[in-house]
């Protein structure tokens, strides 16, 4: 609404304007909440998983707010608890994380106003929050909408680890085989990703990589294990775009059943 001054001069409501921010918080509170309804449990898991491992309460809040990647939080646990190596640490979170790059290529991070509200955007870029924002109309958007949304996911992230933690102090004993919790996880994980023969290729270099790992550097096998995948999902990924722009390839032929007929 406008309010007509003397002079034929108008200037916007402020009511108004509250109004649609309001409306616009009431609506990312809204789209947080089919997410926090995943993320909560998974915040419980991760404060369990601190205590279970024998590791500082605090630490489940200070990588929720530290780092708020939950896949890379959940295996940070279980490689602090095992004193793993710093570089170890920090390729495994890279090649978990890195997909995070792309993101900003199809997220609305210009519908958020520069700043601390954009940085902020930037850093709270997770998996659900993309999904949430990424597909939706960019007029129905805005700056305050977007990062309400990512400060209560992130919320529901925290809270669900303080729970967590306070859950596993109170236990009187710890549960034994807890911590395969987060083997099922990444389990569950992959399983969902392969879902077509398509990309039983990548599972093949995955355990090809995994098993050349364990022979030849039993103690750093994860590290050698995730650097030669990444190696072989490029080349693997060189090899089918050069069978792509080979219109006599295998692609090609496959196209037609592997035989050529001629024209009837």
């Amino acid at each position: 609404m406008m309010e007509v001054m003397p002079g034929n001069r108008s200037r916007p409501d402020p009511g108004a304007g509250r109004s649609a921010r309001r409306a616009q918080i009431g609506a990312g509170l809204g789209d947080s909440l089919g997410v926090g309804i995943g993320i909560f449990p998974l915040g419980i898991a991760l404060g369990f998983l601190v205590v279970q491992a024998g590791l500082p309460w605090w630490l489940a809040p200070a990588l929720s707010v530290g780092i708020f990647a939950g896949s890379v939080e959940l295996l940070l646990v279980s490689m602090l608890a095992a004193s793993a190596p710093l570089v170890t640490i920090a390729v495994t979170v890279f090649a978990v994380n890195f997909r995070h790059v792309f993101y900003a290529f199809s997220f609305p991070i210009g519908s958020v106003r520069p700043g601390v509200p954009r940085a902020y955007s930037v850093y709270a870029m997770i998996d659900e929050a993309y999904a949430t924002y990424a597909l939706m109309p960019r007029e129905r958007l805005s700056s305050v909408r977007i990062v309400t949304g990512q400060l209560v996911m992130q919320a529901y992230w925290v809270s669900g680890g303080l729970v967590g933690v306070l859950v596993a102090g109170a236990l009187p004993a710890p549960v034994e085989g807890f911590e395969f919790a987060l083997v099922a996880l990444f389990v569950v994980m992959t399983i969902d990703a392969v879902r077509g023969r398509r990309e039983v290729p990548s599972v093949l270099l995955a355990g090809v990589s995994v098993g050349f790992a364990l022979v030849a550097a039993p103690s750093n096998a994860l590290l050698l294990s995730l650097v030669l995948f990444t190696a072989l999902l490029a080349a693997r990924y060189a090899l089918r775009g050069a069978r792509a722009q080979d219109p006599d390839g295998a692609d090609g032929d496959a196209a037609t059943g592997g035989t050529v007929r001629p024209d009837a």
